[in-house]
């Protein structure tokens, strides 16, 4: 075990000034989840439920998180990008000047920030501060660590701090532990929690009948008019507000309908900005007004010349690595822009071609990777690709590829495999329980998938007969009654 001297400064009974030399154990990384334990309560996805999207960013942020910390924990690893992480946090307190933050009417706050620190300690110190919460229980384990200026004076060193139930008794605060122990008993049992949701879940899809029928008709009618291959959206927005973004685009084509014909084979995604997909389709800011989503439909001819060469860019870089396909993956990557995509790709070739890896020609073909800049270290997805990272140094790239080769083929050829018993489950799911559509969330894997379809065929669930069934990570009546379900629910 390493260990680190350092001068702390303690009071004495007298409250006398009193320097001393401590021995001070360096963090682990058991020790650095330890002292995370207050902001994981704060923002464990078990708390947001009835909040899918806060849910769904939180889940994402802790994935970018633990992987910023498992990388700080590599011996040697020394290439670190900043990181702009964003939190639901449920408890309210007065937040330091320079984090941004907004409060809601559900009982949390967004607060988002950005790591750059290169140690455990710094890092817990930093989430920890950025979220407003307590530092005091780090100080008293781990020495006298300073906090960020907004903290006010360094506090003295004191004894661990023992998180006892009569703390909470006499405080009024409120336990953690048991508010996560409260939160998983209530979502118990799939049965169970059918009987107290499956009515209200009725209700609200006899409710939505009217404007989906409604949503369906303006698809149609707008996919005819602009000869567009599909239009879809990127996030679970409610029926009426999908119908909503509908209406605003038929009034644009009434206005500027050769304008719109640009889009003419494309597929347009309602999302959170305007602008060219890294795969060809048209983003409709839901945001932006009429006239920023006219000027996107204007520079579709323009986009031609940028995608020519990304492909080009995607060749050079499969012949550096020995023929590997590089591919884009739009429903395990994040939403990019065609020139977000481009720097990307841009940046990764430049890196590859100077490092000049001896990867024999053709030698890696029939594999595939993706490109994400939010990681640190190399991973092989289940079914069968490589998630490679933007930055990630050539050597290591290079090992971990000849290395993970032979199982990579392997998780290809299950690959079909895996999608076809996925389709049949499915299939025989909604006519097993007479569903009116059966289908996950993007971040639900086909082992998930099929791992939940086998344990619900051998269920009884009447209520289900005619819903829409959604296999997610929580539980939730959605606003338009669809059910979500934890892939994972408890018999």
């Amino acid at each position: 075990m390493f260990y680190r001297w350092c001068i702390v400064r303690r009071l004495s009974l007298k409250k006398l000034p009193v320097r001393a030399f401590i021995q001070v154990r360096a963090l682990s990384g058991a020790d650095a989840v330890n002292a995370l334990r207050p902001f994981y309560f704060a923002v464990h996805p078990d708390f947001f439920g009835q909040h899918p999207r806060e849910r769904e960013v939180n889940e994402n942020s802790l994935k970018r998180l633990n992987g910023y910390l498992e990388n700080l924990q590599k011996p040697g690893f020394s290439s670190f990008k900043p990181t702009q992480l964003t939190f639901y946090v449920r408890e309210r307190e007065q937040n330091p000047s320079n984090v941004q933050e907004s409060f809601g009417t559900s009982g949390f706050r967004a607060v988002s920030f950005t790591l750059q620190t290169r140690d455990l300690l710094s890092t817990v110190l930093d989430v920890l501060n950025s979220c407003s919460l307590s530092t005091e229980h780090v100080q008293s384990l781990y020495g006298n660590v300073e906090t960020l200026p907004n903290q006010g004076a360094q506090r003295a060193f004191q004894r661990p701090i023992r998180w006892d139930k009569t703390y909470y008794s006499f405080t009024g605060f409120k336990d953690p532990e048991e508010e996560l122990e409260q939160a998983q008993r209530m979502e118990t049992t799939l049965s169970s929690w059918l009987d107290n949701n499956g009515e209200s879940a009725v209700k609200k899809l006899k409710n939505s009948l009217p404007l989906r029928k409604e949503l369906d008709r303006l698809k149609g009618e707008l996919s005819h008019q602009l000869q567009l291959f599909d239009i879809r959206w990127q996030r679970s927005w409610g029926i009426a507000h999908r119908c909503s973004q509908l209406h605003s685009l038929s009034r644009l084509a009434q206005q500027s309908l050769e304008v719109l014909r640009n889009a003419k084979g494309r597929t347009v995604i309602f999302t959170d900005r305007s602008g060219m997909s890294a795969t060809g389709h048209v983003m409709l800011g839901t945001m932006d007004v009429h006239h920023h989503w006219a000027k996107i439909f204007e520079r579709l001819p323009s986009y031609s010349a940028l995608q020519r060469k990304l492909l080009l860019l995607e060749d050079r870089i499969s012949h550096l690595l020995g023929g590997i396909q590089i591919t884009y993956m739009e429903e395990l990557q994040p939403m990019l822009t065609l020139e977000e995509y481009y720097a990307i790709l841009d940046g990764f070739y430049n890196r590859v071609r100077n490092s000049r890896l001896p990867f024999h020609p053709r030698s890696l073909r029939g594999l595939q990777m993706i490109l994400e800049s939010d990681r640190y270290a190399p991973s092989l997805h289940e079914l069968g690709h490589f998630i490679i990272p933007a930055v990630c140094d050539p050597a290591a790239l290079q090992w971990f590829i000849i290395t993970k080769a032979q199982e990579a083929r392997a998780n290809l050829e299950r690959k079909e495999e895996l999608r076809v018993l996925e389709k049949e489950l499915i299939k025989a799911s909604t006519e097993r329980f007479s569903l009116h559509q059966l289908y996950k969330e993007p971040s639900v894997s086909s082992m998930q998938m099929i791992h939940s379809c086998n344990r619900l065929l051998k269920e009884s669930l009447p209520y289900l007969q005619g819903m829409r069934l959604c296999i997610s990570h929580f539980y939730s009546v959605l606003q338009d009654g669809d059910l979500c379900i934890p892939w994972n629910w408890k018999n």
